[in-house]
């Protein structure tokens, strides 16, 4: 009986590791055909829904819109125009007519630059194939350095036959949820590098206040 036991445990253990072991073998090949599909992109403009739900289930709810070039990104909030050449990044706050300027940081462990959020799985995370329908694919995503994070999972939903990022869901430490979802995106459209670029000439009034080094 006892050997019986341990065969039992024996199998159900080594059963238990592959099925993870295929779910990673799975997760790995839709986001590697993923990315394949994201990098054939030489620019990416997309609108996108942005859902914070606190753990007391209230929810504040944002729209906005992106453009991005490589490292170069233009991001639009309500009350924001954030500009980004892959060096400077100007954020033209609009209620205040001001624009604030800033050295371009590397992304840090608990920041995700708009300019790779179609790409963030690609480093840093280990992930497993969730579940899939007709149209969605889902995979989780697990920091390798989860103690310098704000969430401890990633939920990335995939169209299927697009290969395409549907939704990025961030799933918090506090209990809170962020959710971008996003409304449309268009590949390879001609995005001219002023677009990246604040230019004062169109806000004469403005008030610069400039936090770059040196300045």
């Amino acid at each position: 009986m006892y050997r019986t036991k341990l065969i039992i445990i024996a199998f159900l253990t080594t059963a238990t590791v592959n099925i993870k072991a295929q779910d990673d073998i799975k997760a790995k090949k839709v986001l590697d055909e993923l990315s394949t599909k994201t990098k054939a992109y030489t620019t990416i403009k997309a609108e996108f829904e942005f859902t914070n739900e606190k753990k007391d289930k209230s929810k504040d709810i944002q729209k906005g819109k992106i453009e991005t070039k490589g490292n170069k990104y233009k991001l639009e909030i309500p009350g924001h125009e954030i500009y980004c050449d892959g060096k400077t990044v100007w954020d033209f706050i609009k209620d205040a007519n001001e624009v604030q300027i800033k050295d371009m940081e590397v992304a840090g462990d608990d920041a995700i630059n708009p300019s790779t959020i179609f790409t963030i799985y690609e480093k840093g995370y280990k992930f497993k194939f969730e579940s899939e329908d007709a149209t969605i694919q889902t995979i989780s995503l697990f920091p390798t350095n989860p103690d310098k994070k704000k969430f401890h999972t990633i939920k990335l939903l995939i169209e299927k036959n697009k290969k395409q990022i549907s939704s990025v869901k961030m799933l918090m430490k506090d209990g809170s949820t962020q959710t971008y979802q996003i409304k449309s995106f268009v590949g390879n459209i001609d995005l001219p590098d002023t677009d990246f670029k604040f230019e004062k000439k169109a806000h004469p009034a403005v008030e610069v206040d400039d936090l770059r080094d040196g300045k």
